[in-house]
């Protein structure tokens, strides 16, 4: 008698599969790009104790060698026009678009950061593309799934179909220093795998570019006031790199070559550089990856607090305030059932660093938040009438909870289309005690990938339709409507029947 385990894939964190019966469900382990790419031997940039060239001059050769496989050229094609706004011709439009009645072309950039093909990129190079194409620095060329989008950071995340690709080691944006050497790499005015060096001219940057409008821009809402959906947040990397249309989503690299920022925008009246360009810092970047990739969605959580305003010299003389040197963030409020209050912050407050870094503006406090999750506890240091207090914060969702959320499937992300299959012989069906069936030959990523089938297992039934021919794998997917529920067979455990299963909500 065959046995049967139970695969549930639930949304989002990947699945939680159990084999043989009456095992227990373990959830799949969360996957952080971080740790995956500790695996990878790098190659050192340099020996020396300076990145000085023979002539004693700044020597960008060993970096920019490093970095420019590693960084990809994205075509993306839209069915209709879409059109610029005001935001985009203030800063540039930074993905190459030009608008136009019909079916149209735009283009950027993206890093590889994984090297079974994970790319980020942002969220406007991507957004409302219809095909999304990849092209590697040695023209090879790919189509793109797109994993998701996060609008409030301007981060997406791509996948493709390869193995064995370059990659950029994660820097430490909170390391990097105003008036250190940078470069920026990426594909200006669709010139593949250009290099430009620059300097960063100031960090914790809010431009104004993502869209907080409406209200108070800088408010940590508690369970009583929920956060608006387009919650953004901006804390650039301000540098004075050439970064121009085709930039966005390119890389900002450090002088070891370690990936500091993303590309996103540049300050212009004209719509090409004219001095100054914004990148979002890699901490952050690696929180919403992370999060798009285990999760489908960010997960984004909050102290439930009004952020007043930034302690200047005029707001120290204003609150009369002792210490003349006194940086933070002004608390203006606390909202009622929120984690700020569950631990005694109250207004009038000054926040002056979190998790022992230090903010001293608005936009670093939210950049410092934007990295932890509800259910996690961050450190916050703050002054209260001159007395530096500490208190450890238990982060809550825009619900006033700790659950994390998952984005649900819907029949769209539900795709057998990268999937081929072979019917079974008859020593095949009396291997496996199974009158009919299909064993997969090619299985490219997507949902089956992931609850771990592979090349050679068996396909049974798919929402118990019997599958005899490859087929019939198409007609049981258009009938798929409410779930999907797949039983296969690994045939390296051939009496032991598998299925897995999975919702879907419009």
């Amino acid at each position: 008698m065959k046995k049967t385990g139970l695969t549930l894939l639930t949304a989002a964190i990947g699945g939680l599969i159990a084999v043989g019966g009456y095992k227990l469900i373990e959830p799949k382990p969360f996957v952080s790009f971080q740790t995956e790419q500790q695996k990878v031997n790098y190659v050192k940039v340099s020996d020396r104790s300076s990145n000085l060239s023979s002539s004693g001059l700044p020597d960008f050769v060993a970096p920019a060698a490093v970095s420019t496989p590693a960084v990809v050229h994205i075509t993306t094609t839209y069915r209709a026009s879409k059109g610029g706004d005001d935001v985009s011709e203030m800063f540039g439009d930074m993905f190459g678009m030009t608008p136009s009645r019909g079916p149209q072309k735009a283009f950027g950039s993206g890093v590889i950061i994984s090297a079974d093909g994970y790319i980020v990129t942002n969220n406007h190079v991507i957004e409302d593309a219809n095909n999304i194409e990849v092209v590697l620095e040695n023209k090879k060329s790919f189509k793109a799934k797109l994993i998701g989008t996060d609008p409030n950071t301007d981060i997406a995340l791509l996948k493709i179909e390869a193995e064995g690709l370059p990659i950029l080691k994660f820097g430490n944006s909170d390391q990097v220093k105003v008036g250190e050497w940078v470069l920026a790499v990426g594909n200006p005015f669709n010139l593949t795998s250009t290099v430009t060096a620059g300097i960063v001219s100031a960090k914790g940057r809010s431009i104004g570019l993502l869209g907080n409008s409406g209200g108070n821009p800088h408010q940590q809402f508690g369970p009583q006031q929920k956060p608006k959906a387009n919650r953004a947040v901006e804390s650039f990397i301000q540098t004075d790199a050439a970064v121009n249309r085709g930039n966005s989503g390119g890389a900002l690299v450090n002088m070891n070559a370690e990936l500091i920022g993303i590309n996103s925008a540049i300050a212009s009246g004209t719509g090409n550089f004219e001095g100054y360009s914004f990148a979002v810092p890699v901490n952050l970047v690696k929180k919403v990856i992370d999060d798009l990739r285990n999760y489908g969605t960010v997960q984004r959580g909050y102290l439930g607090i009004v952020l007043g305003e930034e302690v200047t010299a005029e707001f120290v003389k204003e609150k009369k305030l002792k210490d003349p040197d006194i940086r933070g963030v002004y608390v203006g409020g606390v909202s009622a059932g929120s984690s700020a209050e569950a631990v005694g912050i109250k207004p009038d407050d000054i926040i002056t660093s979190i998790q022992s870094l230090p903010v001293n503006s608005i936009s670093e406090l939210e950049e410092q938040v934007a990295r932890y999750r509800p259910g996690d506890k961050v450190d916050v240091t703050l002054l209260r009438n001159g007395e530096t207090m500490n208190f450890k914060v238990l982060l809550k969702n825009q619900d006033g909870g700790t659950k994390l959320v998952h984005k649900e499937a819907s029949p769209a992300d539900i795709t057998l289309s990268s999937i081929e299959a072979l019917p079974l012989s008859k020593t095949e069906l009396a291997k496996f005690g199974v009158q009919s069936g299909v064993k997969i030959s090619r299985l490219g990523q997507g949902l089956l990938k992931d609850a771990g089938l592979k090349v050679g297992f068996i396909i049974i039934k798919i929402n118990d339709q019997l599958i005899k021919s490859p087929a019939d794998i198409n007609d049981a997917l258009a009938a798929s409507t409410e779930g999907l529920g797949v039983e296969f067979i690994d045939p390296r455990e051939p009496n032991v029947t598998q299925t897995f299963q999975r919702s879907i909500r419009n």
